[in-house]
């Protein structure tokens, strides 16, 4: 039997410029009543699979010990986050350096992606967790995609290819970390883990999601993500 474990990380030190907003975007009420962050950790704390999550906030954070989850028993513990997201993940990573073995599965999710289905997070699992390296909830591009050049012509790309990326992304420990030491060691500024690990080289296995699960950037979204939760 496979006993490797599930530990989540919630990195959430954004300050959501984008969304001209005072609060971090991740504490900004949804129609439920829950903040956006509330809404991610109530779907993902219920997944008995997952053993226990880190979440990293900004060192000036004063919000999440308002949350309904800051004592949850599933949250080992709160880790200040970096100026950007892989250093936010680097240091929930540390946090967990004593207790996850180099073959536990870590699952990143956006604070700001309150629609996440829990059946996607355990299909999520199944799908990868005898991948030797990890994998990605992803949805396939239906949209034609036009590119311009620096010379500004434009032009057109093949959409079968392409897929928009979503979380949670789910890594080996060892993999991930060393990815994301790379990274930093080399000032790479990646977008998400699975940039990290690419540029390691491995290969990673996509695993569809839903159109549903969308992150919250702008204020229009917002709107959405409260259509999608009713």
């Amino acid at each position: 039997m496979n006993t490797d474990n599930c530990f989540l990380i919630i990195p959430a030190s954004g300050i959501g410029k984008r969304m001209n907003e005072i609060m971090p975007k991740q504490y900004l009420k949804l129609d439920n009543g829950k903040s956006i962050i509330d809404q991610c950790l109530k779907t993902l704390l219920s997944i008995d699979r997952i053993t226990a999550c880190v979440v990293a906030v900004a060192a000036e954070d004063d919000q999440f010990k308002l949350s309904s989850y800051f004592n949850h028993p599933k949250i080992l513990s709160i880790v200040t986050g970096g100026k950007e997201r892989h250093l936010s993940v680097f240091n929930a990573l540390n946090s967990l350096s004593n207790i996850a073995n180099n073959n536990d599965w870590i699952l990143v999710h956006d604070a700001v992606r309150p629609c996440i289905l829990s059946e996607d997070i355990e299909n999520l699992i199944d799908q990868v967790f005898d991948h030797p390296v990890g994998g990605i909830l992803a949805t396939r591009i239906i949209d034609t995609v036009k590119q311009i050049s620096s010379q500004k012509e434009l032009s057109t790309i093949d959409r079968k290819t392409l897929y928009h990326a979503q979380t949670p992304q789910m890594f080996r420990f060892g993999i991930l970390n060393e990815a994301l030491k790379k990274s930093i060691e080399f000032d790479n500024i990646i977008t998400d883990e699975s940039e990290a690990i690419e540029n390691l080289g491995h290969s990673i296995k996509i695993v569809k999601g839903s159109k549903s699960n969308i992150k919250i950037t702008q204020t229009d979204d917002l709107k959405l993500a409260n259509y999608y939760l009713k």
